[in-house]
């Protein structure tokens, strides 16, 4: 536990210095980098070992969150780049198809894809304040970025102590053992306090736009706490299947990118969703 809250404690430290670096080049190649350790990890799940195949899904990984930092400046349609990525997999799955079988391509491009798309989620939210027609300003971008954060690891951080100190009834013992149901209600209900809390001290320190409301942020925490959830019990849901207890170790007590960044997937393009229904961005 020691550990596991000592890693916790830098790795704030090094979030917080990140979000300094927001407009500059920085912001999106710490993201870029984060995707491609994240994208590696689940390619040896996935046990590909083709040097040309993991290369061209690292370079997706990459590319697609950099893409969505300087879309503006590059006369650049993604489709046809995709569809390039998706077909040259295929070419190198048919070349050597004795060590690539089809359902661990499809994995890896599912993967090479996912992540990095979700991940530029932070880009989005960034940039939210240069939307046409809308209100916001770029105290806003920091705060759904914050926000995006916060119900995927507060979830987490609350649902563990709620569950050792309360835990008796299994949330989903054949998937993850130790979470339990008054962990996960602790974790949404935890996580959705302070989220009230964040939107208070944004509204009175750093010029929280008028456009955003509570109850709009009441219920993006309390859902994103829900999918930051299930999130956790998919990446548990892999793992199993696959036979590993972490997807790696950069993180000590923690395991490694994806161990940190699981349920992470899952809220940020959730957030960004929930944003484009209620704010019509």
């Amino acid at each position: 536990m020691k550990k596991r809250l000592l890693t916790a404690a830098i790795g704030v430290t090094l979030a917080v210095g990140w979000l300094f670096t927001m407009y500059t080049p920085i912001y999106s190649a710490v993201m870029s980098i984060i995707s491609m350790i994240a994208t590696y990890e689940m390619l040896k799940v996935y046990e590909i070992k083709n040097i040309v195949f993991k290369i061209l899904c690292l370079a997706s990984s990459a590319c697609v969150v950099l893409y969505a930092d300087y879309k503006s400046k590059l006369n650049l349609s993604l489709f046809p780049v995709i569809t390039a990525f998706v077909l040259l997999c295929l070419i190198i799955m048919v070349i050597d198809h004795k060590k690539l079988p089809f359902q661990n391509v499809v994995c890896a491009m599912f993967s090479a894809t996912l992540i990095p798309a979700s991940l530029s989620c932070a880009v989005l939210f960034r940039d939210i304040y240069l939307l046409d027609g809308k209100d916001f300003t770029k105290s806003d971008g920091v705060f759904f970025i914050l926000l995006a954060f916060l119900c995927s690891w507060l979830t987490d951080g609350f649902a563990l102590f709620t569950g050792m100190a309360f835990g008796k009834h299994k949330l989903a013992p054949e998937i993850s053992p130790k979470k339990t149901v008054e962990g996960a209600i602790g974790g949404v209900v935890g996580n959705t306090l302070f989220c009230i809390g964040l939107y208070y001290t944004f509204k009175a320190k750093f010029n929280l736009s008028p456009t955003i409301k509570l109850w709009e942020i009441v219920i993006c925490a309390f859902s994103l706490s829900c999918i930051s959830i299930f999130g956790d019990l998919a990446a548990s849901t892999i793992k199993r299947s696959h036979g590993i207890k972490d997807f790696g170790n950069i993180l000590p007590g923690h395991g490694g990118i994806m161990d940190r960044f699981d349920s992470s997937l899952f809220v940020f393009p959730s957030l960004y969703a929930l944003l484009v229904v209620i704010y019509h961005i």
